[in-house]
């Protein structure tokens, strides 16, 4: 332990905002990849001249600091892999200002979205971005990772809803990027290069966020196939045609038997594969836009599309997939690949067969409009051929994805867990640029180090 560094940080902060007892500082060793490193402790700022103090000790006491939200990410990217401080910014939960006039919210970090999204709904507006954590993810999170969900396929990622920022570098300078207009060039766009940058370059303080005029009506839809490729051909039918839905979510078979199992006569028995179909607008876009999206689903291998008139229980079971999976398999493989639309059926049937070829259990579920599928590969992790099987057909995967002009990461981003596979999607001379653009923000590499890169 730095007793230095430690002693440093109790002149800066008050006791019950600084934690050193390895037992405290447990819950901050890990995020939703269930990798596990400890810090030396654990630091909770309330203002961004606090976070600036404690990245410049660090810095001088060369002792690596790792941005924390509220550790809901799945690839590692809040884990303090390098041990040091882990800089929790979840006391940092104010709505500093919301703007109805000028579509526009300011907020710290540490909000939560269901918190911001509770706040601007009276006002007759929502943020677009919304993961299924979105009740115990951060704002701070969401833009480290450029998180999405459901609705980007109509409303974009979080890169798409912000306008400015307020951070701290690698050296401890505050900096603010972008503008309170949504319009403006002046300089280069600094704000969209923090937007997934996974704590690497800066550390977000305050974000001056793009807000969006809630619908005025919704409707659903679903659609069953009897098999994957039929239902992939839809989905590219619909993304086609000019009316976007506001979602296109896709479960396969694997998914669809896992709802069954604890939502009974909640889905037809005979489908191996569904589409769950939002549409948003006036009345009238959703009354054309339901027409011409039933109409895209008459594909053969159709079994049914209709109006679904009651999309609660189903999102609310979509909701649950993921944690699902875990009460099926000791360990599951999770990854957030995306290949281009019209590529989706080459993706769907190659990933069947990849299943079946190293006969690992397979669970696909997604993001179908975006073109962005997790797969997720069920394991033994005590099972050491299994195991081998499983990453063999993960390279593979990878392979697949990238042959179809896919990337290895839609929304989830690459932390720990997809480093090693990213000089296959960047090429060497695009990386040399990127690691020399992390040390102009951070020279003495102490911010989330050893992320990102292979």
């Amino acid at each position: 332990m730095n007793s230095g560094l430690i002693v440093d940080l109790q002149q800066l902060l008050p006791a019950d905002r600084l934690f050193t007892d390895p037992v405290d500082c447990y819950a901050y060793a890990y995020d939703n990849s269930r990798n596990y490193h400890a810090p030396v402790a654990v630091v909770f700022p309330i203002n961004i001249a606090e976070v600036a103090s404690i990245v410049q000790l660090c810095n001088l006491h060369k002792l690596p600091v790792v941005p924390r939200g509220r550790g809901t990410g799945t690839a590692g990217g809040s884990v303090p892999e390098a041990g040091g401080v882990v800089l929790s910014l979840e006391r940092m939960s104010k709505i500093i200002h919301v703007d109805p006039d000028n579509r526009m919210a300011i907020v710290e970090p540490g909000v939560l979205n269901q918190a911001l999204q509770d706040a601007i709904k009276g006002v007759g507006f929502f943020w677009p971005p919304d993961p299924s954590s979105a009740a115990y993810c951060s704002i701070g999170g969401n833009l480290a990772t450029c998180a999405a969900g459901p609705h980007a396929v109509k409303y974009g990622v979080a890169r798409d809803h912000i306008l400015g920022l307020k951070a701290v570098t690698g050296n401890g300078d505050i900096i603010k990027t972008g503008c309170y207009t949504s319009k403006g060039v002046v300089g280069y766009d600094l704000t969209r290069l923090l937007v997934g940058s996974e704590g690497t370059l800066a550390v977000i303080c305050e974000a001056t966020l793009k807000l969006t005029p809630l619908p005025k009506h919704t409707g659903g839809l679903t659609a069953e196939f009897i098999d994957t490729e039929s239902c992939a051909k839809a989905i590219a039918a619909i993304m086609a045609q000019p009316y976007t839905p506001s979602a296109l979510e896709f479960l396969d078979n694997g998914a669809l038997n896992l709802i069954r199992s604890r939502h009974q006569n909640l889905l037809p028995e005979n489908a191996k594969a569904y589409l769950m179909i939002e549409v948003d607008g006036s009345q009238q876009e959703v009354a054309e836009a339901t027409e011409a999206i039933l109409q895209a689903c008459q594909v053969r291998g159709l079994i049914e599309a209709k109006p679904a008139h009651d999309t609660k229980a189903l999102w609310a079971a979509r909701k649950a997939l993921s944690p699902l999976l875990k009460d099926i398999a000791p360990k599951k493989i999770n990854e957030d690949i995306a290949v281009p639309v019209s590529r989706l059926p080459e993706l769907l049937t190659g990933l069947e067969k990849l299943s079946s070829q190293y006969q690992i259990s397979n669970v696909n579920f997604g993001h179908a409009g975006n073109g962005n599928i997790h797969v997720n590969l069920l394991v033994n992790p005590d099972n050491a051929e299994e195991m081998k099987r499983a990453y063999a057909c993960l390279d593979e995967v990878f392979s697949l994805v990238l042959s179809l002009q896919g990337t290895l990461s839609g929304e989830h981003g690459v932390g720990m867990a997809k480093r090693p596979f990213v000089s296959r999607e960047i090429d060497a001379t695009t990386m040399a640029l990127m690691k020399s653009l992390k040390l102009t923000f951070d020279p003495n590499n102490i911010l989330n180090p050893g992320k990102l890169f292979p």
